[in-house]
């Protein structure tokens, strides 16, 4: 992008200057291209620059209601914002490399704290420039050399009233915007932001940033001005119903990756590499291609979006792996791995068949393990004694199907004494409030089946383990 400059051989009236152009005017190489019959310019802007000469196409209302966008999910936009962090310091990196420069210790520490993968880039944002006018009659423009089967090479120009309305893209545009000002923060302050409003994952209480550190930083904020680029698809002179029809297309038609085939391709959280290179490398765990409702044919595998699931609880004590960073992964691996050389030890496992031999191959139950194993590992009741207890006692304990205690809130107050579940009641919740139905016996298969409802399940079933190994009453 340069600034627009003055013809000195070929003068023009004042006035004509004043109305078609001002200082400020910016010049733009795009391409202009033909999207399903509607003319489209295609071009790339650096980060910073795109953010500062865009918005968000959601000012204008039609009976009060927003154009073309939803509610924006700042969540959302911070994990994104990572993202591109994370993104800037591998553009660091490698352009050090490319420059033959030394990368430094630094690079190396910071991108190891936010962690790494194989690849990263942004999709293109989806843009209309209102002023164009029909066909972008209204635009200030000129031929450059044509590329064969790329379309016509322009130059354009465009002032301040031509702002870059995002009709697709919001999140990652307040994404940079979150960036841009981490960076200027980090560089004016010398301070990192506290932590639980930080782009970057220290545990620094003074939050001071090293001399090091800044120099990185310095360079990554100078890459969000040059080298890192946004690719854009503008739209020329849509109106609202144009805008909102093409948010729709655009968010609607696309259908969504299955959950388990995302989590297969995805490298870049920590959970999700320790899954691969310690768990599936290993032959520890078997990947189940789906769901197998039909339990005289599991091959012992677990899905992976269930151990992704298992690991979410034993790793973080959460559902699910988003907030995962390296430094928090990293530590608590080794933990990680005595819980699955116990687990796989429990008679049946794993083998063809394992859903019909034992019920630890039920996800539910591996939960309710993970969340004891975390509790008492790096959770309230955190204790290398009784963690030690809960891990030597998994390979002794019942997992078998017709093991009463499974099914204890069917029984009956005689059955209770004959099968010497005395005292069990004292480590579960109050039967008078929530959700106790933990599952079914079938009579004819004597399999116990749990429900789907884990997150009401699982918890009791610990409380069940906890009774049984002799560990800690958690309603205490």
């Amino acid at each position: 992008m340069e600034l627009a400059t003055t013809n000195e051989s070929n003068p023009q009236p004042l006035s004509q200057l004043i109305r078609r152009s001002d200082t400020t005017d910016m010049q733009l190489k795009a391409f202009v291209c033909s999207n399903l019959g509607y003319s489209t310019l295609l071009t790339k802007m650096p980060m910073y620059d795109f953010y500062r000469m865009s918005a968000v196409a959601n000012e204008r209302c039609e009976s009060g209601e927003t154009v073309a966008q939803r509610k924006l999910d700042l969540k959302h936009a911070t994990e994104l914002a990572r993202y591109i962090l994370k993104g800037l310091i591998a553009a660091a990196i490698a352009e050090n490399s490319a420059d033959g420069k030394v990368v430094s210790d630094t690079h190396i520490q910071l991108q190891e704290t936010i962690g790494k993968q194989p690849y990263l880039a942004l999709q293109p944002i989806v843009a209309n420039l209102r002023t164009a006018g029909d066909n972008g009659e209204n635009l200030r423009a000129q031929n450059l050399e044509t590329v064969e089967n790329e379309g016509v090479g322009i130059r354009l120009w465009l002032g301040q009233k031509d702002i870059i309305w995002v009709v697709d893209g919001q999140h990652r545009r307040k994404a940079m915007q979150l960036v841009i000002d981490f960076l200027e923060e980090v560089r004016t302050e010398q301070k990192y932001p506290p932590k639980k409003s930080s782009l970057f994952p220290h545990n620094r209480e003074d939050r001071l940033v090293s001399v090091e550190e800044l120099s990185v930083w310095s360079q990554c904020y100078a890459i969000t001005r040059s080298s890192s680029t946004v690719s854009i698809e503008i739209h020329l002179g849509l109106g609202i119903l144009e805008e909102r029809q093409l948010f729709h297309d655009l968010n609607n038609l696309a259908k969504k990756v299955e959950k388990s085939l995302a989590l297969e391709f995805d490298s870049s959280n920590p959970v999700n590499a320790f899954i691969k290179d310690e768990l599936i490398a290993s032959q520890m765990v078997k990947i189940s291609p789906g769901d197998i409702k039909d339990w005289n044919n599991d091959d012992g595998g677990l899905t992976r979006k269930d151990i992704v699931a298992v690991n979410a609880h034993l790793l973080l004590n959460k559902s699910n792996i988003n907030s995962a960073t390296p430094a928090v992964v990293q530590e608590r691996v080794s933990v990680a791995k005595r819980f699955w050389e116990a687990v796989v030890q429990i008679h049946g496992f794993g083998e063809e068949g394992a859903k019909a031999k034992t019920v630890s191959a039920q996800p539910v139950v591996l939960k309710a393990l993970a969340k004891l194993t975390y509790d008492f590992s790096f959770g309230r009741y955190n204790d290398e004694l009784l963690l030690s207890r809960l891990l030597d006692g998994i390979t002794d304990l019942d997992f078998r199907h017709d093991n009463p205690m499974w099914r204890y809130y069917d029984l009956s107050d005689e059955e209770i004494n004959s099968y010497e579940l005395n005292g069990l009641e004292k480590y579960l919740p109050d039967n008078s409030t929530g959700n106790r139905d933990t599952g079914s016996f079938e009579d004819s298969t004597e399999w116990m089946r749990f429900g789907t409802r884990h997150n009401d399940i699982f918890p009791i079933l610990g409380d069940m383990i906890r009774w049984k190994i002799g560990l800690p009453n958690r309603h205490k």
